[in-house]
């Protein structure tokens, strides 16, 4: 069984049948175990996540009422008549007995991890099939179709910041395969999508001057420049602004200075340069 919670929450059973529970609540709290597969998940997060920290003294009950339900339909849901119980009973809490490899978001960790390694080791081909079969699993942000809580609110955060990181690196991994010509559609749409992250402009801009398209270099720039100056009231970085003035100084020479493949810190930059297992 398979746990979706990248996009719209849902789960999917052994034999291909799709299920997306209407009780917002049930699937929090299945969220929140799929979080910490096969580890005992406190009752008292589980709470925090239902009803904050102002819960009504009813709230353990409560949460025991939606737990019951959980296993019902989690019973239901199962192919054949399974006895494999699914969600139990664990002090503090209670746990969800699936592996890492039944929920997405632990799949897609583990996929930026391997593509990040990969890409160290010199290895971009490999490093491309695994930003592949991540971005298979990016269905849309993480569980779009139901409200949240404090808990699953800071993994979601978490997420979405391992969602960057996977975009930087496969603009990293098309430099090192020297497609950066090709790249140049999705490169505009990152700096659509998200205009505030400076080297996306910085790649954009870079390979447009790599490709000898410098009229269309300098107008990135300035859609870079107007944007800091409108939304921040900053100028570009010293970086970028030693690009512009390559750019001024006339065609592009060979390659442009490795400096820009690689990306600035985020705040999962140590997450992805962890062991890997494969």
């Amino acid at each position: 069984m398979e746990f979706h919670l990248i996009g719209p929450f849902e789960i999917v059973t052994d034999d291909g049948r799709t299920y997306a529970p209407k009780a917002t609540k049930i699937c929090q709290v299945l969220a929140v175990l799929a979080l910490q597969p096969r580890e005992p998940v406190a009752t008292d997060t589980l709470v925090l996540e239902l009803w904050g920290e102002q819960a009504a003294k009813g709230a353990v009950r409560t949460l025991q009422t939606h737990v019951y339900h959980a296993r019902r339909m989690l019973r239901e849901a199962q192919a054949g008549g399974s006895e494999r119980r699914l969600l139990a009973t664990k002090a503090p809490g209670y746990r969800l007995e699936v592996d890492e490899d039944e929920v997405d978001v632990h799949v897609f960790e583990r996929l930026i991890r391997r593509a990040q390694w990969e890409l160290t080791e010199g290895c971009p081909e490999r490093a491309s099939d695994c930003l592949d079969r991540a971005q298979a699993l990016w269905r849309g942000p993480m569980l779009g179709n139901i409200p949240t809580g404090i808990v699953l609110a800071g993994r979601i955060a978490y997420l979405e910041e391992l969602r960057i990181r996977a975009l930087e690196l496969r603009v990293e991994t098309e430099n090192r395969l020297g497609r950066s010509r090709e790249f140049l559609p999705e490169l505009r749409a990152l700096v659509n999508d998200h205009p505030l992250h400076e080297w996306f402009h910085c790649q954009l801009i870079s390979a447009l001057h790599g490709a000898g398209r410098r009229g269309e270099a300098l107008q990135a720039y300035q859609n870079l420049y107007r944007i800091l100056t409108r939304e921040l009231g900053l100028e570009p970085s010293a970086e970028v602004q030693r690009l512009h003035s390559e750019i001024l100084e006339g065609p592009a020479k060979g390659s442009l200075r490795r400096r820009r493949d690689t990306p600035p810190n985020s705040t999962v930059t140590h997450l992805c340069r962890s062991a890997v297992a494969s």
